[in-house]
């Protein structure tokens, strides 16, 4: 639970791609910093991490190590480390609670290095690592790379390959500052930096092997995922390093950390598997040269959910709001991944930690469709009943009309009615107004086989499964003796390729299509004249929970490829020509289920002979 604390803009290094270029003059006064360091401490921050400009040039260095560890925090730094050579300065931060080093490094010899940071530093620099070395620190060597030095990252590996307990971080170059007034001359294609850290990578590893195991572990920054294949856990950012948040020199609080230098563009990553965790690209990076390099990745599965964690708890009288009105205040807090919720005058502090959803994914999880529920599970090993154990959650009337709604992560209460069960009734009430043959894709009525079994006895309907895993088919086999069921798949040939249904049914299984166009396409010549077509599927979500919650397993769910909506979906199904007879989204007032229902129509016949 790290804070960010820019004490100035000033260095000893003179780097050609240096972010503060133009700032360089801009420095923090003593007392900012001091005032900075107290908040982090109410704010609930375990560590303090400062950085510049170079921090280590401060005269206050010391006594700031010192003070915050006097308020029971651990210490930081972001630093080239040239003042880290000297022992007697390091001693003094390891007895203030030194515990974590980000320390820049952009070349394995003083040719590369000092080229770099246009001063004569590898000497210092390197020194800096052998003394951090063995001292049990956090300790990640950060290698920014640009023209310069994309083809000499193997000469990085081996100057540290000594030094086991470190990590390596390779670093695409931001065009700001600096790298962006000398963009031409600085920054390298993406494609290529990804190469050569793939190369890198499996350079390190081999010497690494040549070691008996034993050597520091190559990770990645800023660099899109689809770039990297077998790497993408080795992503490295703010976040993954556990930063909240972070302040600038004259700001009069602290913001949480973002990724909004970056974009994920439209007309290559819509739809990728690894929207999650990818970073994207620069954004100045984007506007030069375009997103040609990119390739969008499916077939991976991807999470339904994701989790807010609880953090802490405070005290507000009812009426009154501690972000607004209180001590917490409403700049520090991330809109998307930190939740409040309200109960009584506890104040529950929720964050999300995982990956599996961008930011932006998640505050439009939160706010936009308004899926946020709060997990009230019994604690019982054996008591897994998902829609009964949440309560949804929706935005408190504390926030209405507030002025710092739309910045504002917000206040969130229980909401009494269960959603949840009363828009599955729809659904349920639609399944049981069917006659005639039915066609389940995915067995997806599994969850309303207690409607679809009593029609299926009387004769009403005729219900055909089908479904791709030969095991489950031969389970459902064995508990629905009034069911017929068929192995093989929507997008390929099957036994019901010359069978015809007066409707067919997707329930819960269309994000769950590894090719929802080429099934349509399937399905739509399995229909009669006339025939419906019914999809229901739920949207992602967020589930608040607490620790012991959290640490029950969730129950296994079959692989996952996508989260549509239901625009998304009717993108793909209103290109057959099909007649939409109705269409229900997610909203705030809703819960996570949305509904399609079309008409098998002569447009249909005509668009898909």
């Amino acid at each position: 639970m790290k804070a960010l604390i820019k004490v100035g803009y000033g260095c000893n290094d003179h780097c050609t791609f240096c972010h503060a270029l133009h700032v360089r003059h801009v420095e923090g006064s003593a007392e900012e910093v001091h005032r900075k360091i107290e908040r982090a401490k109410q704010l609930g921050h375990t560590m303090v991490v400062l950085s510049g400009g170079e921090p280590t040039i401060r005269p206050e260095l010391v006594r700031w190590a010192a003070h915050v560890a006097s308020v029971g925090m651990d210490f930081g730094l972001v630093t080239n480390g040239r003042m880290l050579s000297y022992p007697k300065l390091v001693a003094q931060l390891l007895g203030s609670r030194l515990r974590y080093v980000h320390l820049s490094l952009h070349g394995g010899t003083a040719e590369v290095h000092d080229r770099m940071v246009r001063s004569k530093a590898f000497d210092q620099t390197f020194g800096a690592i052998a003394n951090l070395s063995g001292r049990g620190l956090d300790l990640t060597v950060n290698c920014v790379v640009t023209r310069h030095n994309v083809d000499h990252l193997r000469e990085l590996v081996d100057a540290v390959v000594d030094y086991p307990e470190l990590t390596l971080k390779l670093s695409m170059v931001e065009p700001k500052g600096g790298a962006d007034e000398l963009f031409d001359h600085l920054v390298p294609r993406v494609a290529l930096v990804a190469e050569r850290v793939r190369e890198a990578v499996a350079y390190a590893e081999r010497r690494v092997g040549e070691r008996g195991g034993v050597g520091p572990r190559l990770v990645h920054g800023a660099i899109p995922l689809c770039l990297l294949p077998g790497l993408e856990d080795r992503y490295s950012d703010l976040q993954t390093h556990g930063f909240w948040t972070m302040t600038e020199v004259g700001e009069p609080d602290f913001f949480p950390v973002d990724d909004l230098n970056k974009l994920q563009p439209v007309e290559t990553c819509t739809g990728c598997a690894m929207n999650g965790p990818c970073p994207g690209l620069y954004r100045g990076y984007y506007e030069a040269h375009g997103a040609d390099e990119l390739s969008p990745l499916s077939g991976i599965p991807r999470e339904g959910s994701f989790e807010w964690v609880r953090e802490g708890v405070t005290r507000a009288p009812a009426g009154e709001c501690p972000l607004r009105d209180g001590p917490l205040g409403v700049t520090p807090w991330d809109r998307g991944r930190h939740l409040f919720v309200r109960e009584g005058e506890r104040i529950v502090r929720f964050r999300a930690l995982g990956r599996g959803f961008s930011d932006a994914e998640i505050a439009s999880i939160k706010h936009d469709a308004g899926q946020v529920y709060l997990d009230v599970a019994s604690l019982d090993p054996g008591s897994h009943d998902f829609p009964c154990e949440i309560v949804k959650l929706e935005r408190s009337a504390l926030c209405e009309g507030c002025a710092a709604r739309e910045k504002c992560t917000g206040m969130f209460d229980p909401v009494a009615e269960d959603v949840l069960a009363r828009d599955d009734a729809g659904v349920r009430g639609l399944l049981g107004s069917l006659a005639g043959d039915v066609l389940d894709v995915g067995c997806g009525g599994e969850p309303y086989a207690s409607v679809l079994a009593p029609l299926a006895e009387q004769g009403r309907i005729r219900y055909v499964g089908l479904d791709r895993d030969a095991e489950r088919a031969a389970s459902l086999r064995a508990r629905w003796p009034w069911a017929e069921l068929v192995v093989g798949s929507p997008e390929g040939p099957s036994a019901l390729s010359t069978s015809r249904f007066d409707h067919v049914l997707v329930l819960r299984r269309w994000n769950h299509l590894p090719d929802p166009d080429a099934a349509l396409a399937r399905l739509v010549t399995a229909m009669k004249p006339g025939a419906t077509l019914t999809v229901v599927d739920r949207v992602a979500f967020g589930l608040a929970r607490g620790t012991a919650q959290a640490s029950r397993e969730p129950p296994p769910s079959p692989g996952r490829y996508r989260n549509d909506s239901a625009g998304e979906a009717h993108g793909r199904i209103a290109a057959l020509g099909l007649e939409l007879l109705e269409r229900r989204d997610v909203g705030p007032a809703t819960g996570t289920e949305w509904l399609l229902r079309y008409r098998h129509s002569a447009a249909c016949c005509s668009a898909t002979a």
